[in-house]
């Protein structure tokens, strides 16, 4: 069983969610004639396995919890971490802004702890193929961990390779290409190599100088659509009858994300209508510049 089948009674074997009345969480995975310890009591796994999801049960000084599979994102935030995973806000934005669909061959240049890795493998469901490239092998250890205990032990399609994706990689012909390393730019010459044309390069950047850098060298490539940057910030509300307001605190920067489309072989994408601004490639700037542009 994986954990991608997402209903019918629970088994031994499959991670739940506990969840007391002040909102405490404890992630359980489920073994037959054992018991979770609180500090409300022991819950026994017995009173779990072949009930369905949504029940309420109580620990052995009664304390009430209620009981759901983890849904993905919940999993994925409390997961054994070695790098720092893409948050569920940022993995979102990456299946639908990079469009990832069923079928899709898609790579990934750095797993971290293979939260991205999950999102994506049932985004393309198992028609699909997914290239997981990981330079650090304990990293890439602790993804194969995670990942078979989201998806099960052989999931079709994906295959996890530890090395430098710029030497090792094995796909010719990609339809979609993720990047969470330190240096994304350096992998635009593959890009531009690999990717089908209309094909999607994505990278995730931590900081504005990662930014910039990756979205100039794009540029000066010239074999892409014009970047498109952005960041998702995400705030909860606070709702108890006419007291409606945000919530102090939120989900603020976590990375930028990027986008471009592969051209055609031989075509070059559309400059830009509008002039940069005043000074944006002026004497101090010491980047990459757009293909075709001559400083005044």
């Amino acid at each position: 069983m994986t954990s991608f089948m997402r209903s019918g009674p629970l088994e031994p074997g499959e991670w739940v969610r506990l969840t007391d009345p002040k909102g405490r969480k404890h992630n359980v995975q489920l073994e037959a004639g054992t018991a979770f310890s609180t500090k409300k009591g022991q819950i026994s796994h017995d009173d779990m396995i072949g009930h369905p999801e949504g029940i309420v049960i109580e620990s052995s000084m009664g304390a009430p919890y209620q009981v759901f599979r983890p849904l993905l994102f919940e999993y994925v935030v409390s997961m054994p971490r070695g790098a720092a995973i893409i948050y569920p806000k940022d993995a979102a934005q990456i299946v639908a802004q990079a469009d990832i669909y069923p079928g899709a061959r898609v790579v990934e240049a750095g797993a971290g702890s293979g939260s991205l890795t999950s999102y994506l493998l049932r985004a393309i469901g198992p028609e699909g193929t997914l290239g997981s490239y990981e330079i650090r092998e304990d990293f890439a250890e602790n993804v194969l961990r995670n990942v078979h205990q989201i998806a099960g032990p052989n999931p079709p399609g994906w295959t996890l390779t530890v090395g430098d994706v710029r030497e090792v990689i094995s796909e010719t012909e990609i339809d979609r290409l993720i990047l969470d390393m330190v240096d994304p730019w350096t992998c635009i010459p593959l890009a531009a190599e690999r990717l089908v044309p209309g094909g999607i390069l994505c990278a995730y950047v931590a900081t504005t100088t990662q930014l910039s850098r990756f979205v100039e060298t794009v540029r000066e490539q010239g074999g892409f659509t014009e970047p498109r940057a952005w960041e998702t910030l995400e705030r909860d509300w606070h709702l108890e009858g006419l007291a409606v307001r945000p919530d102090h605190k939120m989900n603020g920067h976590t990375a930028f994300l990027v986008t471009a489309r592969k051209m055609a072989p031989g075509q070059t994408s559309l400059e830009k209508s509008r002039r940069p601004a005043p000074g944006a490639y002026g004497p101090d700037y010491h980047g990459p510049r757009p293909a075709g542009f001559v400083a005044e």
